[in-house]
């Protein structure tokens, strides 16, 4: 008899659906032995830490005991969360303060922080929530994970086993409701499963394609005790996580690299996840190749080299655009062809051969058609093919690139009384060089903040692509500091996505988080209404917002607020706000009629671009911080 509820909606890297989590006495001898007496380790993570097989290691503990001793040994630090009746034995172990607990005020921000925290530090999100509401509040960030791959383990409580289907007071089916959005997800019925499953749960979060995993806790299994032995053990039959890729494909992939004549390398967030950057910085280098990423893949690249097209797709830079409409070899690394970048799937890359590097088999051929797959780990797949690589010069290609650079780079008119949203971007990346680690939530200030500042270092671009989940950016960026104390934080947000999760200002107080905000606040929900005024008669239906004085919201928070309404103080207003040593919100009041360009319209290709302002002579160029191309 099953003692979990294994996830149905997985990918085709997962264990199978049927997959029963068969008892112990009836395994067969070989499995995923990851530990031994010694401290060995599994892909890097703790996952035993004494000798495979029976141990009477947990033997007197309860549920609650063991879930905090394995997220110790499981390098765990820092976790989110909120309270309730369903997971209390849980907290009374937390009193103890084994961990960094941070108590969040809404569970879809303890979701976004952990996401923020995993996406700035590379390790796994921890949330721990009560059962019902708490666990649903959750369902959003963890889809939100799940479309951008993020590990994350989400442990809510549940009401006890015997009177689960009865309706119980907040009882929720947790594992039906997050089925579609987890990488897997465990109902445990059995005290004696859970070391078990909890180091199941880190595996699958953090190998492979990574994504969230929920462990839903019966309040019954977490108060009883374990009386025997039991066997930890991971059991995952058919997981199975594909690292080196083929030797063959790479050389393949190599050879057809050297023989185009426009090749453009094409860089998602993948490279992030298997911290491949140095790699396509090299590959990029030694064959000449210039390179476009994707939101998702931004600090990837050194955006200040020669060879960088900066971002492509709907809001990316119109020579990215062209580059890969006209290109002859399109290598992507860790990307997988979302609509957002390809525009039109029949118009895309039209005269490329395609190569395709990723660590997810079914991701490959699945929007696109690929000329030669390289299924396994970026970084190994990556170092196996750059020993193939030739120096091309590529002449005529990087004339024909500096050209569409030359005609159409990102700018901005300097001709409202209110400051430009992207001169509120370029000042942030003056003042800070692009040394912090920026969140941001998802609208224009997203592409804005994507096209106008400069990025070169990973994991400093924290934000939501896949689910584009508006609320992200100010969790997010608790998240990220929490994983990063020391280091300057910035979420750029707009007004609309920021009022979002802004009770999380009460977090920030109270563990004094010395987060910045910059809101872009042009008092409406912005690409709602660009795309309404382009697509829809200008009919500005429920789309502009009355807001509240967002300084003087922070204020009441107990947290530095500062209202910046004139754009002559656009810089002054940055340092500042960079400057103060506690957390800081900054209101900026800017133009609302700004629209987003280029833009690539539904249905259109990557060539068919509006270039709204694109293209136009550079405006402004005497002004301090000039226009970036």
């Amino acid at each position: 008899m099953s003692t979990a509820t294994p996830s149905t909606g997985a990918p085709a890297f997962m264990p199978s659906a049927k997959t029963q989590n068969i008892p112990t006495s009836q395994r067969p001898a070989s499995r995923l032995d990851t530990a031994s007496p010694s401290g060995d380790t599994h892909n890097g993570l703790p996952v035993l830490g004494h000798a495979v097989g029976k141990t009477d290691r947990y033997i007197g503990m309860t549920g609650a005991q063991i879930l905090l001793q394995m997220l110790v040994e499981h390098g765990v630090t820092d976790a989110f969360g909120y309270p309730g009746g369903a997971i209390l034995p849980t907290f009374d172990q937390l009193y103890e303060k084994q961990l960094n607990f941070i108590l969040v005020r809404h569970e879809q921000g303890a979701g976004h922080m952990a996401d923020g925290y995993a996406r700035a530090t590379g390790k796994p999100g921890i949330v721990i929530v009560t059962s019902g509401p708490g666990a649903t509040n959750t369902i959003t960030p963890m889809a939100t994970a799940y479309m951008d791959s993020i590990p994350m383990i989400v442990f809510s409580g549940q009401v006890r086993t015997y009177v689960i289907g009865n309706d119980a007071f907040q009882e929720a089916d947790v594992t039906g409701i997050s089925r579609p959005v987890t990488k897997r997800n465990y109902l445990v019925k059995n005290v004696k499963d859970l070391p078990r499953i909890i180091n199941e749960a880190f595996i699958i979060a953090t190998t492979g394609r990574p994504g969230p995993v929920l462990v839903d806790l019966p309040v019954d299994v977490t108060t009883a005790k374990i009386e025997e032995t039991i066997d930890d053990a991971p059991y995952l039959p058919g997981y199975r996580v594909h690292t080196a890729g083929h030797s063959k494909m790479a050389r393949t992939a190599a050879e057809m690299i050297n023989a185009s004549e426009r090749p453009v390398l094409y860089v998602g967030g993948g490279t992030i996840i298997s911290r491949a950057w140095n790699e396509v910085r090299q590959l990029a280098e030694k064959g000449n190749i210039p390179c476009t990423t994707t939101l998702l893949g931004l600090g990837a690249f050194d955006e200040n080299s020669p060879l960088s097209l900066h971002m492509l797709g709907m809001h990316g830079s119109a020579y990215a655009n062209y580059a890969v409409q006209e290109s002859d070899c399109l290598i992507a690394v860790g990307a997988r062809f979302d609509d957002r970048v390809t525009g039109n799937l029949k118009l895309f890359a039209p005269k490329a051969k395609i190569v395709h590097i990723d660590i997810d088999p079914s991701s490959i051929s699945k929007n696109v058609k690929v000329d030669v797959p390289v299924v396994g780990d970026a970084r190994i797949c990556l170092t196996e093919m750059a020993q193939y690589i030739e120096h091309k010069p590529r002449t005529a290609w990087f004339e024909q690139i500096a050209h569409w650079k030359k005609q159409y780079p990102f700018t901005w008119q300097d001709n409202s009384p209110r400051a430009k949203p992207q001169a509120i971007i370029e000042a942030i990346q003056k003042v800070t060089a692009g040394k912090a680690v920026f969140t941001t939530g998802v609208g224009q200030h997203q592409m804005w903040a994507a096209q106008f500042k400069r990025w070169s270092i990973p994991r400093s671009m924290v934000t939501s692509g896949g689910l584009g989940t508006m609320g992200f950016g100010l969790p997010a960026a608790i998240g990220a500091q929490v994983g990063r104390p020391g280091e300057l934080v910035i979420d750029i947000d707009g007004d609309a996505s920021y009022i979002m999760t802004a009770m999380e200002l009460a977090t920030i107080k109270q563990y004094n988080l010395p987060v910045k905000v910059a809101i872009l606040n042009n008092n409406f929900q912005g690409m709602v209404r660009q795309w309404q005024q382009l697509f829809y008669k200008g009919r500005f239906s429920h789309s502009q917002m009355v807001n509240p004085d967002f300084a003087a919201m922070a204020e009441s928070f107990g947290i530095r607020g500062i209202r910046c309404d004139k754009k002559e103080d656009v810089l002054k207003t940055v340092e500042e706000m960079v400057r103060h040593p506690g957390p800081c919100v900054v209101d900026f009041l800017c133009e609302e009629d700004e629209n987003v360009y280029p833009m690539v319209a539904s249905g259109k290709g990557l060539h068919e671009m509006e270039l709204g302002i694109v293209g136009t002579a550079p405006p402004n160029s005497g002004r301090d911080m000039g226009s970036l191309a």
